[in-house]
């Protein structure tokens, strides 16, 4: 028989990918959201159920139905079910969600994976260039990231006293891939003006994720996780950091781009300005570009979940 997996938000932008994985590694796949998506549609072992992240009967019904054996919870994503602005009412959506399909999922007796993915904006801004590791601190600064890190601590909550299903939350940079661009572009788009533009030659980077590194990550996970020493925190995103530069070439090689404009590097009072003078619109904007953290080139440590996986994929690649 079959293994059979659940992913929440199955048919948003990252849920299509991380089913389309599954279905092609001989998984059967149950895609729960609010709307179907093509890019499954009709493939074989690929059901498709509506449902609402506020719908606790629904999900429920789904696991009284089928024999589930793994849970990828992917709703609640902003490049899933949600826009780039988080208000408290996805923030609530998110909290109801949370209030019932970790509880109703653990207690499933076979179910013996279940993951979810988080940010990697639940860190704190790191004073120094050193890699964000797994255990850095945690300073949730806008809607989104305290939003993801609630989603995290209610799973923890409740898989403490199931000492038997293997879980991992994955803090996940922001996504991309040849066809989804604008979180490459949030990098190359003044939040002031949104005119495009890049700092000198484009040199410094951005600590981004192929969409495809994170669904290989889920499927090696589900795959060869077979003890509760695989359970926990994985940082998970591209090797090495996406340059503006890159961005630029890019965007000009796939798609259409403008006029981006040459800047020259920045004064240290404009430095000092943006740090002590941030827009309000960071908080909700998860794609708002903070400039005075432009050029820190901070890189998350991936070392961790490179024991899983090896992640392949960057903008070079990309499909």
């Amino acid at each position: 028989m079959a293994t059979t997996v659940i992913v929440t938000g199955g048919c948003g932008y990252i849920g299509q990918y991380i089913c389309s994985g599954l279905l092609k590694k001989g998984y059967e796949v149950i895609a729960l959201d609010k709307e179907e998506g093509f890019h499954n549609m009709g493939k074989l072992h690929y059901t498709y159920i509506p449902w609402t992240p506020d719908d606790k009967e629904g999900f429920e019904k789904v696991l009284e139905e089928y024999e589930v054996n793994i849970l990828i919870h992917a709703a609640c994503t902003v490049d899933n079910d949600f826009t780039n602005i988080i208000t408290e009412s996805e923030m609530e959506i998110s909290r109801k969600c949370d209030s019932y399909i970790y509880k109703s999922a653990i207690e499933k007796p076979t179910i013996t994976h279940i993951c979810m993915i988080s940010t990697e904006k639940v860190y704190a801004f790191p004073k120094t260039r050193e890699p964000i590791r797994e255990d850095s601190d945690i300073k949730t600064t806008s809607n989104y990231a305290v939003m993801k890190y609630e989603s995290e601590k209610a799973f923890v909550n409740e898989i403490r006293t199931h000492k038997n299903t293997i879980c991992c939350i994955t803090r996940t940079a922001p996504v991309y891939s040849i066809g989804f661009t604008d979180n490459l572009m949030a990098k190359i788009t003044d939040p002031k003006d949104k005119m495009k533009f890049v700092f000198g030659t484009g040199q410094y980077g951005f600590q981004m994720c192929c969409v495809h590194n994170l669904v290989d990550f889920f499927l090696c996970f589900v795959q060869n996780a077979e003890d509760m020493s695989f359970a926990g925190i994985y940082n998970v995103g591209d090797k090495t950091l996406t340059t503006a530069a890159d961005i630029i070439s890019f965007m000009r090689k796939h798609h259409t781009l403008g006029t981006v404009i040459q800047k020259s590097g920045r004064s240290a009072i404009v430095k000092i300005k943006e740090i002590f003078k941030p827009d309000k619109e960071y908080k909700t904007n998860y794609r708002y570009l903070d400039m005075s953290k432009l050029e820190n080139n901070n890189m998350l440590d991936i070392s961790k979940a490179s024991k899983v996986v090896t992640f392949r994929w960057d903008i070079n690649n990309t499909k």
